[in-house]
């Protein structure tokens, strides 16, 4: 447990539980962290899942011990979220955690109050609040990682939804495609040619390997060989960014957000940010787009980060 000094104040928890890393931050009141950690998630075992949250937030009480106080609630961001209507994980793509009573389970095991929030939500969060998106008054958070996500927060505050599934703009279908993407990839939600079939890495990944004849390569490395001169490397890219633009543009022309902060791995990939932003011109319903495509400030860190910031500083020590 790595422990740094923080400015005074009340510390908040955040957990950021992914398919291969479950991690822990401490937030201090002017974003310092003075703990964080990550332990490999028990992938496919739901107790183990639950008992290494656990383990994690009673490391960072002792650790914390006489140091600060620290909020009584944790916040926790997951690859899914918590359905309304039956107060079950739904959606997540590790598909270990669905149908699960994961608030309950958490709140019993931890003995303090939890708040359950997709991840995407809590990037999203994050880079409004103190990152690339601070200041504005409607960001778009997205994910391009493994899968595809976004969350939407809109004067500081993040949307959920009457669905708990704002700013799931990766399983809907990818738009305007053409030919040769209709009907597109089956997805692991069932449905085919969502935007995640496309956009996610190891799309990137299994669509270059379909152009080249080769073997799917993890997308950092397309891009690499893209910037190296690679000529079908390149187009590969250029392939996605178009997706990419089509599928933003959709988002533009429903929330005509000021910000959109790209996270996840394929965030990295700096031929996107002015790409993009020129090829969804044409698709945004607007005389001219002034929304801002952007970095994240924080990096993987974000999703942690946001986690914690469930919970308003004030809620008192447990």
């Amino acid at each position: 447990m790595t422990g740094h000094s923080f400015e005074a104040g009340e510390v908040r928890l955040g957990i950021d539980l992914g398919g291969t890393k479950v991690e822990i931050v401490a937030l201090a009141p002017g974003g310092s962290e003075p703990i964080r950690r990550r332990l490999p998630t028990p992938a496919g075992d739901y107790a183990a899942t639950v008992a290494t949250i656990a383990a994690l937030v009673a490391e960072a009480h002792a650790a914390l011990a006489g140091r600060a106080p620290v909020a009584a609630g944790v916040g926790v961001g997951i690859p899914g979220t918590i359905s309304p209507a039956t107060g079950l994980v739904k959606n997540a793509n590790s598909t270990w955690l669905n149908g699960r009573p994961l608030e309950q389970d958490l709140r019993a095991a931890l003995g303090r109050p939890v708040r359950i929030a997709n991840d995407a939500n809590c990037f999203a969060l994050s880079e409004a609040s103190d990152g690339a998106g601070a200041g504005a008054a409607t960001v778009f958070g997205v994910i391009l990682g493994t899968g595809v996500g976004g969350g939407i927060v809109i004067g500081g505050a993040l949307v959920g939804g009457a669905n708990a599934i704002a700013g799931e703009w990766g399983h809907n279908a990818l738009p305007r495609p053409d030919a040769d993407e209709w009907p597109g990839p089956t997805c692991w939600c069932g449905r085919t040619g969502c935007i995640e079939t496309f956009l996610s890495g190891p799309a990137l990944g299994r669509d270059h390997a379909s152009r080249t004849g080769g073997t799917a390569i993890p997308a950092t490395a397309i891009a690499a060989a893209a910037v190296a001169g690679d000529v079908q490397a390149g187009e590969s890219i250029r392939r996605y960014a178009r997706r990419l633009a089509r599928a933003l543009a959709g988002v533009i022309n429903v929330i005509d957000p000021d910000v959109i902060v790209l996270g996840g791995g394929l965030s990295q990939i700096g031929a996107l940010y002015e790409a993009v932003p020129r090829m969804w011109a044409e698709h945004v319903f607007s005389d001219r787009v002034d929304t801002r495509l952007v970095p994240p400030r924080h990096g993987d860190s974000s999703g942690v980060r946001g986690a914690a910031r469930l919970w308003p500083i004030g809620t008192g020590a447990p």
